[in-house]
């Protein structure tokens, strides 16, 4: 298995070769290019690098301009200031002229530790896939991280890409191709289905590994792309398994289990949903695994939940 690393960091070294190859494309950083990583885009392309300052609102905007004139802005800041404070320029001057503008939110969820609920972004894909015209994307480990930001250079409209500091081993090899609305089954089995985002995959496929010592076999679907989400894939793990489990390292309300709770009612697939992520709280200050620990998002924790599910 490979180092854990941040989708982060994965993030910052794609877009430099991302630079490379599109000429078009500038990085706007709101003094948090360190954290954001892409301080390494800011090395090799210093003429296309522009840190505006702690002024998300107005990095968004200029964003937007940039847009508007033929360029392709990538906008960064911590996942809850970009998507949060930014949320009316977002909505109005990208997402409903359809601009292509890639947005990416760093450091989100709990993971981003100790700086507390001010920091720790539990809402922000529920406010970005709420707005029309948008793509929201999650990224599993380095590798579709890396995938997602060159990739993101030549979607059409707005982009959300939310990144994380939590370190994850690579799950997918250098032959990983992302595509847009399509998820990934990486494993099989008959009695449930696990469908997580972000690093929440590589802690599924840990539960389904405790599970199938129970003898539980585990489904587990990667739903890398929340917007637009791959209803399909939701349809045929609902079909084949009966018992479907979203894990995600955001509010329950508005994110990936509320976007699979309105396909399974709307498509009626006659299965039962369990939504696993925060409920309904914010976030406090902790260590990242102190934080997974107590809102259940463990492999352990997702283990027993589920097997009580599927047995009770």
């Amino acid at each position: 298995m490979s180092k854990p690393r941040q989708t982060r960091d994965a993030y910052g070294e794609a877009l430099v070769e991302v630079g490379r190859v599109h000429s078009e494309v500038v990085v706007l950083d709101a003094d948090l290019y360190k954290s954001t990583r892409t301080v390494l885009f800011r090395h090799a392309y210093p003429d296309r690098f522009f840190d505006l300052g702690i002024a998300e609102m107005d990095m968004v905007s200029t964003g937007a301009g940039m847009a508007a004139s033929g360029l392709v802005p990538y906008c960064n800041s911590f996942a809850i200031f970009l998507t949060a404070h930014c949320y009316d320029q977002i909505r109005i001057q990208i997402a409903y002229p359809k601009l292509h503008v890639v947005l990416a939110g760093s450091s989100a969820g709990l993971t981003q530790g100790p700086d507390g609920a001010s920091h720790q972004s539990l809402e922000d894909v529920a406010l970005m896939r709420a707005l029309p015209n948008m793509s929201v994307l999650v990224p599993a480990d380095g590798v579709e991280a890396a995938a997602m930001t060159m990739a993101a250079a030549e979607l059409e409209g707005p982009v959300y890409i939310r990144l994380g500091r939590y370190p994850v081993p690579d799950i997918f090899d250098s032959s990983y191709a992302f595509e847009l609305g399509r998820a990934t089954w990486l494993r099989h089995g008959k009695d449930m289905t696990l469908v997580a985002c972000g690093h929440m995959v590589n802690v599924a496929l840990q539960a389904a590994e405790l599970l199938a010592k129970r003898e539980v076999e585990a489904s587990v679907i990667n739903m890398s792309t929340i917007k637009p989400l791959d209803r399909p894939a939701i349809a045929q793990a609902a079909r084949d398994t009966g018992l479907v489990v979203t894990v995600e390292e955001h509010s329950i309300i508005g994110g990936l289990g509320s976007a699979v709770a309105e396909v399974m009612a709307e498509e009626g697939c006659g299965a039962r949903l369990v939504r696993l992520g925060t409920r309904d709280v914010f976030g406090e200050s902790g260590t990242a695994d102190e934080l997974l620990e107590k809102h259940g998002l463990t492999a352990n924790s997702i283990a027993e939940r589920t097997r009580r599910e599927l047995h009770g």
